[in-house]
């Protein structure tokens, strides 16, 4: 697949530029260097639990995105490098998602990745071939640690009707977050050539979109999702948003999950339900959310991350037949007098949590968020974030862990 893919990107880089003008793929073009540093400490408070990861790492994503070339077809380039840098870690203290550990469990001193996607234009419409990072309900990166995962394949986007968002591809492919090679695409450690996907989204008003997308990972599952945001204003500096959310699920060679370890994945077959409503109070947000997941077997998702409001800093809440309500609140102290200063906390609570050895767990998870940008002068642009969590499942489950995470970025335009 990558040598597949490296020429096709190669050919299309050398048709586009032996015909045509390089004036708007240079004008257009531009480059920045994102810098974060990370720290992050995993405390597991169960009797007899696993060690207490924690890491302190330093990641540098350089990115160019090229313009297209002139003509009724443009071409383009993307590249991306990714290197991540260990700082403070052991093998004592490995396991935090921060960097790669080797077969005896200690963590690689660097790791990294180069990505190169060809680009294609007609129109509205684009085809990228070669590393993606999509953000999809049924497909999406992972950037909460370190560096960023990508994916491996191609994808179309198009709109050509205004309003409406068409997007169709085939990932064959996952580098994740902590990785320097490219994978098979899997679930649940069953390995699967690839997923496919077609759908999109169009926005009937500028306040009330809708979405539709159908997904496919071979010999494991396919998805539809159904989705639907509105916004609703309700006076000065007032709003409501509702963000609904709906899958449906089933296996797709079912035999070849069966026989994986985690027997609690072995069948497919369910209805996944979240959706939350926000009301904006001028520098106040205050959200509730609900989800009902129902069924045979865990919600399945590529990569690490689900398209759930109930997504959370330790657990994604996507387990058997999970019932959950979450609570957030947000403020911007920007009405105080300090503006790039923001405040978050979320509580999410679920049970009815099935596993392979339980049937009525309960789950609880707290996230708060504190987070800072320069405004002015020579440091302006670097952002502080400090991150903290409390995950507690019972009833037959006993994980406790509480979580820390402090990270300083930065983005430099470089071109």
């Amino acid at each position: 697949m990558k040598n597949a893919l490296g020429k096709v990107i190669l050919s299309c880089f050398v048709a586009g530029f032996s015909s045509v003008s390089l004036a708007d793929f240079l004008e257009d073009s531009k480059a920045s260097l994102y810098l974060r540093n990370m720290y992050m400490n995993r405390d597991f408070r169960q009797e007899g639990g696993r060690p207490s990861p924690r890491e302190w790492a330093q990641g540098f994503t350089l990115r160019f995105e090229s313009g297209f070339t002139e003509g009724p077809i443009g071409f383009g380039l993307d590249v991306m490098a990714q290197l991540g840098v260990k700082l403070d870690s052991s093998q004592e203290h490995s396991g935090t998602g921060l960097l790669p550990v080797d077969g005896r469990g200690r963590p690689e001193d660097e790791f990294g990745e180069l990505g190169l996607t060809a680009k294609l234009r007609a129109s509205k419409t684009v085809v990228r071939l070669g590393t993606l990072q999509p953000q999809l309900p049924v497909i999406a990166y992972n950037d909460v640690r370190l560096l960023s995962s990508t994916y491996t394949g191609g994808l179309l986007t198009s709109q050509e009707i205004n309003g409406l968002t068409l997007n169709f591809g085939r990932l064959d492919e996952i580098n994740l977050r902590d990785s320097s090679s490219n994978d098979d695409m899997n679930y649940s450690g069953v390995e699967s050539k690839y997923l496919e996907l077609a759908g999109g989204s169009y926005s009937f008003t500028p306040r009330l979109t809708a979405s539709y997308y159908y997904a496919r990972m071979k010999d494991i599952y396919q998805q539809n999702f159904f989705g639907l945001v509105h916004d609703l204003p309700l006076g000065d500096g007032v709003s409501l948003r509702s963000d609904l959310r709906y899958f449906n699920s089933k296996g797709d060679g079912e035999d070849r999950l069966r026989s994986a370890s985690r027997v609690d994945r072995g069948r497919i077959d369910n209805h996944f339900f979240n959706g939350t409503w926000t009301l904006t109070v001028k520098a106040h947000k205050f959200g509730a959310g609900y989800q009902r997941l129902s069924g045979d077997g865990d919600f399945p998702f590529p990569g690490l991350d689900p398209y759930s409001t109930n997504l959370s800093m330790y657990n994604p809440f996507t387990k058997a037949e999970t019932d959950a309500w979450q609570l957030r609140y947000e403020y911007d102290f920007s009405t105080l007098g300090i503006p790039g200063l923001t405040f978050s906390n979320k509580h999410v609570k679920a049970h009815n949590v099935k596993t392979a050895t339980v049937d009525n767990a309960h789950e609880w998870e707290r996230n708060t968020d504190l987070a800072y940008v320069i405004q002015n002068g020579p440091l302006k642009g670097v952002n502080f974030r400090l991150r903290n969590a409390s995950f507690r499942a019972s009833n037959g489950l006993k994980t406790q862990v509480d979580e820390t995470r402090i990270i300083i970025g930065y983005n430099l335009s470089v071109w």
